[in-house]
């Protein structure tokens, strides 16, 4: 299944070119997306020798597969910052991420590929028993001195409201794939160097060296700028791992207008509207999925028949999905952490904001500058009362897999028996692999270990990967990471006999 975002899908391609030999550098920054271009830009604006490793293509990880909406709040909720942190600390990360936003916005007035344009974030329920929800945020947004108002009614054809609507003015959305394409050429002209399809495979934080299949990078500082930072850190511990599920129908009839639509009901939705190449389109984003234990193409049918049910059977022109990682307290990560590098995660659903809050503060931590939101915003803050029940969750998840795949029987099937598309554990030549057969009938075996930790990989039938339950790390058919704090790929099995 192609699963290209409406945003990559629209978008004009970036065309960077391959890392190849030895390199010095000030600055290097693991990662295309959003985070790691504005800081190239700032970086190289400012006067300083800055790399960038990009994996894939620039914007292929979570950026480009985003909502492209922008907004001062946070997805979770800022009733849990309220709750969790206090009004003071609401106001300052609301403060924060408005700013991030005008940032956005006057670097779009010179990005016309970014498609800017402001617009209201409207959250409300479709369910009665949902409206004390929606009441609980107004007022927590209002406590975090945000500009908001009580809605009246949902625009057509969007479902109805139950009662309780908030509407958060003067907030934006843009095409994130356009903005970072068209940044990154801004900071290539700025004398950033810039390299796609240059994974890092090796990662020496101490000395600051990164190694790709064709070069290295030798830099005073490194930033990961990966979504979760390679290799083992602390933080990888305590963030939740999911994935969620978009599409875009095509769209030809009137509404619902530029506007971040959030239905709050037994099922959510996020929806907007975009328009490309004369074409227009309805992006509806649905629930939440932990990572390797749901079943993917279950999520995306879901995601489907509700869309189809609130908005008529359209046919679909794209579908994709994101993963995201969410701070334990509510909060990102951001800053230098115990390897000396500095990274950037944490973010949930709210990355193309954080990422841009992210880069404009690591910016200034590199020029020496001691920003108050850093304070609040390091990665080695302690706060185990507001985090405890992520935490926990999260290491029962873990040690759940952990007990669930080395104790208890897997699927077990014989490669003969595979059938082009299909994908089983199975035991040959002794040993336990993960296997899947192409369409095509070719047979791709590899170890079913994940490279981090040593969880055991989870087939995605909706975007042919082996996905880890644990902290999210995801890899090709192949073996070939893709995504993740995982470096290593999964151990090709060479067997005897292909079945």
């Amino acid at each position: 299944m192609d699963t290209t975002s409406v945003w990559r899908g629209t978008a004009p391609p970036t065309g960077f070119s391959m890392l190849s030999g030895e390199v010095a550098t000030d600055v290097l920054i693991v990662g295309g997306g959003i985070t790691g271009v504005t800081l190239a830009a700032l970086l190289a604006e400012g006067g300083r020798q800055v790399v960038l490793l990009e994996a894939g293509e620039l914007g292929s990880g979570s950026t480009g597969n985003s909502t492209g909406n922008l907004y001062e709040t946070v997805a979770g909720g800022m009733k849990d910052i309220v709750s969790h942190w206090g009004d003071d600390v609401a106001r300052r990360v609301a403060a924060e991420r408005r700013s991030a936003v005008a940032f956005i916005e006057a670097r779009c007035a010179h990005l016309p590929e970014a498609a800017f344009r402001r617009c209201p974030h409207v959250i409300y329920s479709t369910e009665p028993s949902h409206n004390a929800q929606v009441e609980d945020e107004l007022e927590a947004l209002r406590r975090a001195g945000c500009a908001v108002e009580r809605g009246l009614a949902a625009p057509q054809p969007l479902p109805a409201s139950a009662g309780a609507m908030l509407v958060l003015p003067d907030q934006a959305q843009f095409q994130p794939q356009g903005y970072v394409a068209a940044l990154a050429r801004v900071a290539a002209e700025a004398g950033a160097r810039i390299h796609e399809h240059s994974r890092v495979v090796e990662l020496d934080a101490k000395h600051r060296k990164a190694v790709t299949v064709s070069g290295s990078v030798t830099a005073k500082e490194v930033v990961l700028a990966t979504h979760t930072p390679k290799g083992f850190h602390l933080v990888q511990a305590q963030m939740p791992v999911h994935r969620e599920y978009g599409i875009a129908l095509e769209w030809d009839a009137d509404g619902p207008g530029p506007g971040i639509f959030h239905l709050r009901g037994q099922d959510r939705l996020s929806v907007r509207t975009m328009e490309a190449g004369g074409r227009r389109y309805l992006v509806c984003v649905g629930q939440e999925h932990k990572v390797g234990i749901h079943n993917a193409k279950a999520g995306l049918l879901a995601l489907e028949n509700q869309a189809h049910r609130h908005f008529g059977v359209r046919p679909v022109a794209f579908r994709w999905s994101a993963q995201n990682y969410r701070g334990a307290d509510g909060l990102p990560y951001i800053g230098r952490n115990h390897s000396e590098a500095f990274i950037a995660t944490g973010f949930a659903t709210d990355g193309l904001v954080w990422g841009t809050v992210a880069a404009r503060l690591i910016e200034r931590q590199l020029a020496g500058e001691s920003p108050a939101i850093g304070e609040l915003l390091r990665p080695g803050r302690l706060t185990p009362l507001k985090g405890a029940k992520n935490i926990l969750e999260e290491s029962a998840t873990v040690v759940k897999q952990l007990v669930k795949d080395y104790l208890t029987e897997r699927q077990a099937e014989q490669l003969a028996r595979l059938a082009p598309g299909d994908s089983a554990i199975v035991e040959a030549e002794g040993e336990t692999l993960a296997a899947w057969r192409s369409p095509e009938g070719e047979l791709h075996a590899v170890s079913n270990t994940c490279t981090h930790l040593g969880c055991k990989v989870h087939w995605n039938s909706v975007e042919a990967s082996w996905d880890c339950p644990c902290h999210g790390s995801r890899f090709r058919p192949d073996g070939t990471v893709i995504e993740g704090p995982a470096v290593a790929p999964l151990a090709r099995k060479h067997l005897k006999s292909l079945g």
